[in-house]
């Protein structure tokens, strides 16, 4: 009749009771009953055939069968440890990173909370986040050194070999701190911003043919002073300790109008209304890491949206 086989259960148990040389503290350690302990050690003596522990005045300690089992069950358990701690380093290592290149638009409002539910999903992967403008991010996209490009659509002829998918449209602003001199203005001429210091999209940003056809149609074929930025952190300094005007993605200043910190002058620019969502290369397969962040954009996309 064959030997019922020995459990992980069975090495475990004993290894701690001969660590602690107690029944009951190996029970406590191990959050399980006294009675659980004695009867696994009794099966695994019953099939080794031997006595593995002897009394030891009030408590118990290894007898000697039990000292040259416990060499033997040691490296066992942690053989048994290491091939768990390799399966889980190659599920860590076979999923890919996920490289991304966001817009300021959406790097300040959408990214932060996609990447908060992308790491509810311990994908375990590595992830890149990198922003700047639109051309230079579509060449990397080009190039597959980013798998993603978040933000603003492309014009047709940057597109070629692009795929866009439309999660949201949002226009251009005309941003400035609260109490600025324009905002006492009830019918604001934009033909005041010649008065002031202007930051302007830069040439390569997707939304600077906006801006200059909506200058255009509104008789401003040029302003006298204007700053070409794309970073939104020196935009929201230099509005914050200046009079100056910020034309600017509504993505990118959205937080700053809800604290109070700018406001939007009282300039209808619902024709710079462009579609924002994620550009992809055409030919792209989507392996598991990188779906699960395209949902979990478009999750937060959809989420932001609903309480806009």
């Amino acid at each position: 009749m064959s030997k019922p086989p020995i459990k992980f259960r069975h090495l475990s148990i004993f290894i701690e009771v001969a660590r602690q040389k107690s029944v009951g503290k190996a029970a406590e350690i191990l959050s399980i009953s006294q009675p659980a302990v004695t009867k696994t050690i009794r099966e695994l003596e019953d099939i080794l055939q031997v006595k593995l522990f002897e009394k030891d005045g009030r408590g118990i300690k290894l007898g000697r069968m039990g000292e040259v089992f416990l060499k033997h069950a040691g490296a066992s358990v942690a053989a048994i440890q290491q091939g768990v701690d390799s399966v889980n380093q190659a599920i860590l290592n076979a999923a890919p990173p996920v490289r991304i290149g966001a817009l300021p638009t959406t790097s300040a409002r959408i990214m932060p909370a996609a990447m908060q539910l992308y790491l509810t999903e311990n994908v375990g992967n590595e992830v890149k986040i990198v922003t700047g403008e639109n051309a230079v991010l579509l060449e990397q996209l080009r190039n597959a050194e980013l798998d993603i490009v978040v933000g603003r659509l492309a014009s047709p002829e940057k597109m070629t070999g692009l795929s866009f998918e439309h999660l949201y449209s949002e226009q251009v602003r005309f941003a400035v701190r609260s109490g600025h001199p324009l905002l006492r203005h009830k019918n604001l001429r934009l033909n005041e911003l010649r008065n002031y210091t202007i930051l302007m999209p830069t040439q390569a940003s997707v939304i600077r043919p906006f801006v200059e056809r909506f200058l255009l149609a509104n008789g401003i074929p040029e302003l006298p002073s204007q700053i070409e930025t794309v970073s939104d952190s020196f935009g929201r300094a230099f509005i914050r300790d200046s009079d100056g005007v910020w034309i600017i993605s509504h993505g990118v200043i959205a937080h700053d109008l809800e604290t109070g910190l700018m406001s939007v002058l009282p300039i209808d620019t619902s024709e710079t209304k462009g579609a924002v969502g994620l550009t992809t290369r055409a030919d792209i397969e989507e392996n598991t890491s990188l779906s699960i962040m395209m949902q979990c954009i478009r999750a937060a996309s959809a989420r932001l949206h609903e309480t806009v």
